[in-house]
């Protein structure tokens, strides 16, 4: 059986939204469009080429797929990391309304999200990789089907846009199994899902 991650791009407040261009997410008349793109460097792009190293398959949300399918198809570079594995490997979307992707290896999921989500990973060896994709994160997060989250936090804040931890879901505890900060300020920190959180208190004892 294989396992589901999640690679995301967030602001030191929350916000995931259109990490990559002006263009690529403008709802909500959102102005702040390609926030990630200060912040590439070499410790960043080594980051990208070992985690793209590990995929076999990949599951995005319809609007981080139609983004991938407009750009990576025209990236033809065989020695490109990224582009080569996003066209070779199996993609699968989720969404009720696409019916006839074009890209190559595309399949939908339309059909119930934790039955679906649940099979490809039963039937998948090694990594499933989610990236981007918010709304779809945010729902698995909630079955607790993301295993391993790779959040990549830049220090910028934006002050509006969409946010992937946002109030209502579920408490989740992760444990942290490691990270880096690039040289240009990246924190780059991976963790395991562990379930429910527990809690204390700092409270003195009574007989303190």
């Amino acid at each position: 059986m294989g396992k589901i991650t999640l690679t995301s791009f967030v602001t030191l407040d929350g916000v995931y939204q259109a990490p990559g261009g002006p263009d690529e997410d403008r709802r909500g008349g959102f102005e702040h469009g390609g926030w990630s793109f200060p912040y590439a460097d070499e410790d960043f792009g080594r980051f990208v080429d070992e985690n793209f190293g590990r995929v076999e398959a990949f599951l995005l949300g319809r609007r981080t797929y139609e983004i991938f399918a407009g750009y990576w198809p025209k990236v033809t570079d065989p020695s490109n990391p990224v582009a080569s594995k996003l066209n070779s490997l199996p993609k699968y979307v989720v969404s009720s309304t696409l019916t006839q992707p074009e890209w190559a290896n595309t399949t939908v999921l339309a059909g119930d999200l934790e039955k679906e989500v649940a099979d490809l990973k039963q039937r998948t060896e090694g990594e499933v990789q989610i990236h981007g994709s918010g709304a779809l994160a945010q729902s698995l997060l909630a079955l607790d089907l993301i295993d391993t989250v790779h959040l990549l936090t830049f220090p910028v804040v934006l002050g509006s846009g969409f946010r992937l931890f946002t109030q209502g879901l579920v408490p989740t505890a992760f444990r942290h199994s490691g990270g880096q900060i690039t040289s240009r300020g990246v924190s780059i920190q991976t963790y395991e899902l562990e379930g429910r959180p527990t809690y204390g208190s700092y409270d003195l004892p009574d007989d303190a």
